[in-house]
Formats: structure tokens, C-alpha cells, sequence
């Protein structure tokens, strides 16, 4: 995902993870058989490593128990280490293994509550570098976050919203074609602070009344937006709104998004990370509460519905919004980004943009201090409406941890879905299971109806 942290992006476009279609609900998934699933994934690769829990949960006194072996003969002979770190960061663990007879086990206590990420590194007969990951997560509903919200949390965001208040938005639509029947089409751009614009794609269902409202915004990178991303939506019965992460017209063609991504917009996600006035991210949540806000005053909403989601760093913004806009009324955010960002202080790997480490020239207590004022974890205790968030239990671009610290501040509906084999990309469709729940969701609130159970 984003920039060099996710493993690779070196382009102006980060393809999602996935696409989206009672106080603590945990959905804690297994997919097939602990040893059945990791040899159908990564059978290729010669290893399998797998927990001895299926949903890889544990409670506080049990013992962590990861098989791991050879799936082909790629790993005759090889050398296979091995590494445990605590909250994906501290190692706590590390050794060799010796496949030639089969299966080895790595075991650990259940000590404290957080997660635990094994790493598993071979280098297969054929020169193949072979690393595979597993997790653990330990007492989820226990696990805290790094740092408390500042005092004047409140107060620094109150201040903002009043300065976005004194530019009037000034929305602007221009129609367009949206490419499906049944479908009416519009380019919008708002007035955003310090003379920035929002700007995105607005698109309803022809010929309805009222409607209830979506706010879909946009995971890490620089790009353009495709209508189909929101004609599905309309086509369901939304009216939705989906902005641009960025101040750039949403058309133009893929060079026009790489030269700004390798020029002005280079490392955006650390622009101003020591300054909490200054912040890239500034102009990016009052974008978010902008966009809101206009579903809010338009005619057509149906006045009861508005949901915001998103994935990555669209998950960070759709969490942020929830406990930014009081009229949101259910946030849906998979593998979100920015949770914990100081993380690294209580030994445990921060969500990106990875502020902590994205320091080169500047005081590093300054990065920190500005990333409190940024932090879902933050906004999360100001969350009241429903929230449904998908985790990666081997996700290093954000980390699991860091997720369920925010959640463990939500006081009101919310529903987890752990997703014990998958990355921040989702390989081998292992976020299905959270596409197939929002869904559900979405079909529930589109409706007008409460969220179905489990």
C-alpha cells in the first residue's frame, strides 16, 4: 500500500485491499481447516504456518501453539528461522526450525493482551525466498492505546470547524454522463480552508425522492476516481458522494497523477506531521466533514441515513468522520489506517502513515505530539453511531493491534471482523469475509433498517 512501508507502492495508485461492496461483536472467521487453508494459499511457497486456534484468539493463560511445515519439497535441507514480535514490532521470540521430519511447533504463553505476529523466512532449494506470517491476538477487548487524548483535543478541532465555517462551500455540480442507465452523474467541487477545493463525484438513482446518503472516501495515493466505484452504489438506492483525498480534478489521465505523486505530492502523508496546524491530514478531515455536510443539506437526503466508509486510509477518514460529524449514522472502514501512531513508545508497530519513523529533518517529539491530534484512536471515543471494521491479523501496514485499540474505545455498536490470514492487500480473497458482512450492512441500511445480527 502506501509508499515504501506497504510493501511497495512505487506508483501514483494504490490498488485497494479489497473492494467494499450488543457492544462488542466479534466475528472471528477460520475459512476452512487451520492445516487445510494455509496448504490451498501457499502450498507454491513451501510453507504453511498456521495458529492452533482457527480465529487465532486466545485468552489470557492459554498457550499460543503455530504449526509450521514444508508444503513441497522446496524446503529440503533449507535453514527456516523464525521471529515472534509483540504488537508486530518487539521481538520476543526467535530461533530455528528443522522441517526435514515434517511439522515443528512454536509455542508461546498468553501473557499480557495484544497481538503477536510470527514470522516465518526460508530459503528454498531454488534459490526462492520464502516468508510466510501468522498471528495471535490476545484478550482484543483488553488491549489500549499508546497515548491519551490530548486535553485540548476538543478545542483544537472546535477551532477548525470554525475556520472552515467562515469559507462557504460553494458546491459546484456539473453534470456528466454516468455511464449506466438509470443513473444521473455529477462532478462536484466545494471551497475547503486556506483556498483549497474538494473536490469528487456525486451520482443518485434517476427519478427517486429522497434518499438515504453514502460518503465513500478514498484509500492512500494519488489517482484519479472511476464512476463505477459509485454507479453500483446508486444503482442500490444510495445517493453518494465520493471525494478525492486531494486537491486534483478527478479525470485526468494516469501520467497527470504520477508527475504529482513524484512531484508536490510526494510523501504527502508526512507533509506537515510536526506541526498540528500544518498537517497534510488537516485539509483532508475538513474535506471529509465538508462532504458530510452537504449530504446533510441536500433536498434529496432522507434526512435518517448517512453512512460513511472507506478503505486503508478511506477506513481512517470514514472512522475519523464518525466522531467528527454528529450526523453520521453508521461508519463501515476495512484494515483502517492512522490508528495508535505512537505506538512504537508501548513496543508496538504504528499505523501508517507511520509518523513515528517519518522524522528525517524534524523533532521527533513534535511528530508525535502532532500525531495525537490526528489519531483515529482520538476520534474513536467521540464515535456513537453503529461501526463495522475489518482487521488483518497480518496486516504490517496497519497493524492489527492499533485497530483494536481504537475500537476498545468505542462505547456504542460496533462489530469486528478478524481476518486471521490476511494482509493489507487481502491475498487469496482473505477479506472476503469482510466484503460479504458489509454488504449485509449496507443492504440493512440502505433500507432504512437496524444492523442484522450474526
Amino acid at each position: 500500500m502506501e509508499a515504501d512501508i506497504a510493501g511497495g507502492i512505487g506508483s501514483a495508485r494504490e490498488e485497494p485491499p479489497s473492494r467494499f461492496p450488543s457492544r462488542w461483536s466479534w466475528c472471528l472467521l477460520a475459512f476452512l481447516s487451520i492445516l487445510v487453508t494455509p496448504g490451498l494459499c501457499f502450498a507454491q511457497a513451501g510453507l504453511a504456518v498456521a495458529a492452533s486456534h482457527r480465529d487465532a484468539v486466545y485468552q489470557l493463560g492459554e498457550t499460543i501453539e503455530w504449526s509450521v511445515q514444508a508444503t513441497n519439497g522446496n524446503v529440503a535441507g533449507a535453514e527456516v528461522v523464525y521471529t515472534v514480535k509483540k504488537g508486530g514490532l518487539t521481538v520476543i521470540k526467535e530461533g530455528k526450525l528443522d522441517l526435514a521430519g515434517g511439522r515443528e511447533l512454536i509455542r508461546m504463553p498468553a501473557s499480557e493482551p495484544g497481538t503477536l505476529l510470527l514470522e516465518v523466512k526460508a530459503q528454498g532449494t531454488n534459490n526462492q525466498k520464502l516468508r510466510e506470517l501468522a498471528a495471535a491476538v490476545i484478550a482484543p477487548a483488553q488491549i489500549r492505546s499508546a497515548h491519551a487524548r490530548p486535553a485540548d483535543f476538543d478545542k483544537f478541532w472546535k477551532a477548525k470547524l470554525k475556520e472552515l465555517s467562515k469559507v462557504p462551500a460553494n458546491s459546484q455540480l456539473v453534470p456528466g454522463v454516468s455511464e449506466r442507465e438509470g443513473i444521473d452523474y455529477w462532478q462536484i467541487s466545494m471551497d475547503n480552508i486556506r483556498g483549497s477545493q474538494i473536490r469528487g463525484q456525486l451520482a443518485r438513482p434517476a427519478g427517486r425522492g429522497k434518499l438515504p446518503a453514502l460518503l465513500v472516501v478514498q484509500w492512500a495515493g494519488v489517482y484519479g476516481l472511476q464512476k463505477a466505484w459509485i454507479n453500483d452504489r446508486a444503482a442500490a438506492g444510495w445517493l453518494v458522494l465520493n471525494i478525492n483525498a486531494h486537491d486534483l480534478p478527478i479525470d485526468q489521465p494516469p501520467a497527470f497523477y504520477e508527475e504529482q505523486f513524484k512531484g508536490p505530492l510526494k510523501d504527502y502523508w508526512a507533509i506537515g506531521n510536526d506541526d498540528r496546524d500544518q498537517s497534510y491530514f488537516l485539509r483532508m478531515y475538513l474535506s471529509c466533514y465538508r462532504a458530510a455536510q452537504y449530504l446533510v443539506e441536500r433536498r434529496d437526503w432522507d434526512g435518517k441515513t448517512l453512512v460513511v466508509m472507506g478503505t486503508s486510509q478511506g477506513g481512517q477518514q470514514a472512522l475519523m468522520t464518525a466522531g467528527f460529524h454528529p450526523r453520521i449514522t453508521a461508519a463501515v472502514a476495512n484494515v483502517p489506517a492512522g490508528c495508535d501512531l505512537a505506538g512504537p513508545e508501548v513496543g508496538r508497530s504504528p499505523g501508517w502513515p507511520g509518523w513515528y519513523y517519518r522524522t528525517a529533518g524534524k523533532d521527533p517529539v513534535k511528530v508525535v505530539e502532532t500525531s495525537r491530534y490526528y489519531d483515529v484512536v482520538n476520534f474513536a471515543t467521540r464515535i456513537k453511531c453503529p461501526v463495522l471494521v475489518g482487521v488483518g491479523l497480518v496486516d504490517e501496514t496497519c497493524p492489527p493491534e492499533g485497530i483494536l485499540a481504537a475500537m476498545n474505545q468505542i462505547k456504542g455498536q460496533k462489530e469486528v471482523v478478524l481476518l486471521p490470514q490476511s494482509d493489507h492487500q487481502g491475498r487469496n480473497n482473505t477479506h472476503q469475509a469482510f466484503n460479504d458482512r458489509s454488504a449485509v450492512w449496507l443492504a440493512a441500511l440502505v433500507k432504512g433498517q437496524g444492523i442484522p445480527p450474526r
